[in-house]
């Protein structure tokens, strides 16, 4: 090992920059310790970590290098490292990772200085930080503006229980979500996404509708909502609503399926993760014949849900089979991911609902979206500011990706 430095390059980029650079560090025999770049709005940071192998060769890399930078009109600042210094960065390299991602309609610097904030209490390094939304417009706003920001950060939080909670109360503070997961090996390899049904792949309960069109919407409505907030059995609660829609008729949940409100950004992120190569499932405490239309509609390749019982195109008020609870949620999980040959940290799921929560402790990956409060206090990663594609941020998607999947699909 002979002199290590570190090289720092600004200005404003252009084709070739790099070449020109590493052509002279070249020409030394330079050995590349570590080496990034980033450019924003036109204007490039590079940075070079070297080792140089003949210490009488930093005068005339010095002055080769300034000499370039002078003429592309950049500044080039060259600093020693001390060995030490570098021995104790190469060492540092097994602490854990993870990623943190903002998402919001927009994000302001507030935010972001709060999260780094709270990173540097709990003694983690802001590694580096990447915007996965596209860029924006200031003359032509878009009506539904997507922006995230991911950072990732390395060290142990010291108390990783309070961290969670700060970024919870910035997010309400400040309207974005905030959200936090361990980067591993699963981070880039998961490939079966499952979701909820009703309130997440379409934006009403099903059940509820129907009650409604039965005339026995609010109490049906309030069993409901106890079910979905965890204070009630939740197989109980759904015996006692199917039974109130006794004599509902067929043509009433064709007319249903004709007005299913999607969730916004459903179409975009089912469409994004099959041309991925996901496998999507459907794992829902609603109805079969809603889940099989979905299913056709967005391609999902498995569904599991209820079957309503019925007899002479009538409801009976009976459930037909088991009732797809939590647990069964989260049993049905692990029976895809095994039947898909994939291990549970590969896979993710999506859910707004206390019924949801087995399924998303177990994922490798558990969001609550849009979700009530019990749900959203337990799940470490949480979409609440944006539509359903947030989730593609959350898996570190780029923009850039999206629409290379999505020509149509616009920040």
């Amino acid at each position: 090992m002979g002199d290590i430095v570190l090289i720092n390059i600004t200005g404003r980029d252009r084709t070739g920059l790099d070449a020109c650079f590493t052509c002279i560090l070249a020409k030394y025999d330079v050995r590349i310790l570590d080496i990034g770049q980033s450019v924003i709005h036109e204007h490039i940071s590079l940075g070079i970590l070297a080792d140089i192998p003949c210490a009488d060769d930093f005068s005339a890399i010095f002055k080769d290098m300034l000499f370039e930078g002078y003429t592309l009109g950049l500044k080039v600042d060259i600093k020693p490292v001390d060995p030490d210094n570098y021995e104790k960065w190469v060492l540092a390299q097994g602490k854990e990772r993870r990623i943190i991602t903002i998402l919001g309609r927009t994000v302001s610097a507030r935010q972001i200085a709060s999260v780094a904030s709270v990173c540097g209490e709990h003694g983690l390094n802001i590694d580096y930080v990447t915007r996965l939304s596209g860029r924006i417009s200031l003359r032509n706003p878009q009506p539904r503006p997507r922006a995230s920001i991911q950072f990732s950060v390395s060290g142990t939080p010291k108390n990783i229980g309070k961290m969670r909670g700060q970024f919870m109360e910035i997010s309400r503070n400040t309207g974005v979500d905030i959200s936090f997961h361990v980067d591993n090996i699963y981070q880039k390899n998961r490939k079966l996404v499952v979701f909820d049904m009703d309130s997440t792949l379409i934006q009403s309960e099903v059940i509820v509708e129907l009650a409604k069109m039965a005339g026995v919407g609010p109490q049906v409505e309030q069993i409901t909502r106890s079910a979905m907030q965890g204070e009630m059995d939740f197989k109980e609660s759904f015996r006692q609503r199917v039974a109130l829609l006794k004599g509902v008729t067929q043509p009433v949940l064709d007319q249903i399926l004709q007005t299913l409100p999607l969730t916004e950004g459903a179409e975009l992120v089912t469409a994004t993760l099959k041309r991925l190569g996901y496998k999507l499932g459907i794992l829902s405490g609603g109805f079969t014949f809603v889940g099989e239309y979905l299913k056709d509609k967005l391609g999902f390749d498995y569904v599991y849900a209820n079957e309503l019982d019925m007899e002479n195109q009538v409801v009976t008020g009976r459930v037909t089979g088991d009732i797809v609870d939590g647990e069964k949620k989260a049993c049905l999980l692990r029976e895809i991911a095994q039947k898909e040959n994939l291990s549970i940290e590969q896979t993710i799921a999506v859910g707004d609902g206390a019924n949801d929560l087995p399924m998303i402790s177990i994922a490798g990956l558990g969001v609550a979206f849009n979700a009530k409060p019990v749900v959203r206090e337990k799940a470490a990663n949480a979409i609440s500011s944006m539509g359903l594609d947030g989730l593609l941020y959350l898996m570190g998607i780029h923009e850039r990706e999206i629409q290379q999947f999505n020509p149509e699909a616009k920040s």
